[in-house]
């Protein structure tokens, strides 16, 4: 990886989903957690290395490409009782704004839409790297997470566990794991 100097990388930007993962953590009958994926999205971005303040990004994430590993889980994942994704096909997040917090640190703020529910939220990001991969396209590296309540966004199903407890965990983490491709 060559670090190319963030002036140099203002630009707009396109999220390779090849090469990209957004994930998330769910904690599973209070002593595990489950971990998994969506296989369908896009986004854009635009990068001001100048005055990385002025930074954009959008994400469209497609409800139903939900993966964790277990066919079963995800069909109860895509109905009513978690994310409907026959009535809400898409999970959006749409920044307001990008903070720099120094070094490679940046926390991107933003609304984020999930089962029609929309509320402000915000993410830590870290800038991995950027390099010209060998078919001549600049990319760019960030990895970032935050912890959201599911209840918030109207995902509220459960059940309780005998000797105490509920099933699935009110705080999910979600992960990214980006990298974008500067359009020329």
């Amino acid at each position: 990886m060559t670090t190319t100097p963030l002036t140099s990388l203002t630009g707009n930007y396109s999220l390779d989903p090849a090469h990209s993962q957004i994930g998330f953590v769910a904690r599973h009958a209070m002593v595990t957690k489950v971990r998994g994926a969506f296989n369908e999205f896009e986004g854009t971005a635009h990068l001001d290395g100048s005055d990385p303040d002025k930074s954009t990004a959008s994400v469209t994430i497609k409800t139903a490409s939900i993966d964790t590993r277990n066919e079963q889980r995800d069909g109860h994942l895509r109905t009513n009782d978690f994310l409907d994704a026959p009535t809400f096909p898409e999970i959006t997040f749409v920044s307001t704004g990008v903070k720099s917090r120094g070094g490679s640190d940046y926390q991107v703020d933003g609304n984020l839409t999930i089962k029609d529910v929309t509320r402000p939220l915000s993410i830590d990001f870290e800038f991995q790297g950027s390099a010209t991969d060998p078919y001549g396209n600049l990319r760019v590296g960030f990895e970032g997470s935050v912890v959201i309540s599911r209840k918030e966004y109207g995902i509220t199903w459960n059940a309780a566990l005998e000797g105490g407890g509920v099933l699935v965990g009110d705080k999910v983490t979600l992960e990214f794991e980006i990298s974008a491709i500067r359009e020329p």
